[in-house]
């Protein structure tokens, strides 16, 4: 499975982002795994469009599902049974997912889930995804990185 976590924003920089660089880069001991920065929600939309097979895309939005780290392991272990080929977690604009968009391009309701009901800036939610995402693969390899609690 290629997993990618994506953002619509700036480039990231400064110690949020080499933090997030380095749960990346761990997560490569289970699985491919990239981090990609988009100018425009179109220019993500535009880019899943040209992958060889459709990508499993998950939009991190207020209005999605919240889930424990225990279900994101279990949903992420579920794809990769199925056979699932790459997964796509997305942080949105500023503004919000245009969902009308995001469902024309995936041709369903993309699946979407929330880190909680408080805003936080970008850089700082891709940090908790990355470490979340890592945390999820150590939990089904059975590593006590995670501790249950």
């Amino acid at each position: 499975m290629i997993l990618t976590l994506a953002h619509i924003g700036a480039k990231p920089s400064g110690e949020w982002a080499k933090l997030t660089d380095e749960y990346i880069k761990r997560l490569g001991a289970y699985t491919e795994a990239g981090a990609l920065c988009f100018k425009t929600e179109a220019a993500l939309v535009e880019w899943l469009g040209k992958q060889k097979t459709a990508p499993v895309l998950v939009l991190m939005d207020g209005r999605g599902k919240q889930v424990s780290s225990e279900g994101l392991a279990e949903f992420i272990g579920g794809l990769r049974e199925r056979g699932a080929r790459q997964l796509v977690f997305a942080i949105g604009p500023a503004d919000g997912w245009k969902l009308d968009l995001m469902s024309s391009t995936v041709g369903q309701k993309p699946l979407m889930i929330s880190l909680g009901p408080m805003t936080l800036a970008h850089a700082l939610a891709r940090l908790v995804m990355a470490e979340q995402i890592y945390r999820a693969f150590t939990i089904l390899a059975g590593h006590p990185y995670h501790s249950g609690h």
